[in-house]
């Protein structure tokens, strides 16, 4: 007589946790697959009002089921916990996402590059980042109510909402009536790299992606000019720094 085919009633109590956070990773998964193949049916701007939809009643669904399984209130449909923290407490979690991202971002930049070597690591991130970065200013200009063009001054608040605003130091100097500088003066990656004693890692050609298809979505007007980024020499006081105009 053969063994009984093992099923979730025979898991122990940390595996059932282990397999509560695994259906986490495959939801996320699932929903970024599907957002995936609408992009490729519909295109990236058909795909953004789908996902918004979307978004928004698997956002309503899924916090009222967990609210009731986990025993938490909900204020406007926000988690009474969160709500709850203070202000430092929020800082702390903001940042810990933030770099999270950050360090996800590295694995899998590593995973590739171990597997395949840099140049195709490279090209998978310059890709991720032109997609990544244009769904980061959809969702920013979504979050703060950002009219459709917003110009410069839509751009200049979208910057300080990405997740790199909350782990890197950056700044913005006005140079003409249509035009400013952003500069980021402390950056995560290579100030790690710098304490190593490692040369700056040259992201200029993700940077072309990243800021100029973030602008764009921001307000289709903006241009973007890279005034210097590694592996291009730069003065101490940034690492990259960008222009942008109308």
């Amino acid at each position: 007589m053969s063994d009984p085919i093992p099923d979730q009633s025979t898991l122990s109590r940390e595996d059932s946790v282990r397999l509560i956070i695994d259906f986490i990773h495959r939801t996320v998964m699932h929903h970024v697959l599907w957002y995936g193949r609408v992009q490729e049916r519909f295109g990236m701007e058909k795909a953004l009002e789908i996902l918004k939809t979307v978004y928004d009643r698997t956002y309503e669904i899924q916090i009222k089921r967990l609210s009731k399984v986990l025993g938490f209130g909900l204020t406007d449909n926000l988690p009474g916990p969160l709500l709850n923290m203070s202000d430092e407490e929020l800082h702390a979690l903001k940042e810990s996402l933030a770099v999270n991202w950050l360090a996800n971002d590295g694995v899998w930049f590593q995973a590739v590059e171990f597997a395949h070597g840099m140049k195709d690591a490279k090209h998978c991130n310059d890709s991720c980042w032109g997609q990544f970065s244009p769904f980061e200013a959809w969702s920013i200009k979504k979050f703060l109510s950002l009219p459709e063009n917003p110009g410069l001054e839509g751009l200049k608040q979208a910057l300080n909402f990405r997740l790199y605003a909350t782990i890197n130091t950056q700044s913005i100097t006005e140079e003409k009536p249509d035009s400013f500088i952003f500069r980021m003066n402390e950056c995560r990656v290579q100030s790690a790299r710098k304490r190593k004693g490692l040369d700056d890692y040259p992201c200029k050609s993700g940077g072309l992606v990243e800021y100029t298809t973030f602008a764009s979505a921001i307000d289709p007007r903006i241009r973007t000019e890279c005034i210097g980024c590694p592996p291009d020499a730069h003065p101490q006081e940034w690492y990259c720094a960008w222009r942008f105009f109308l």
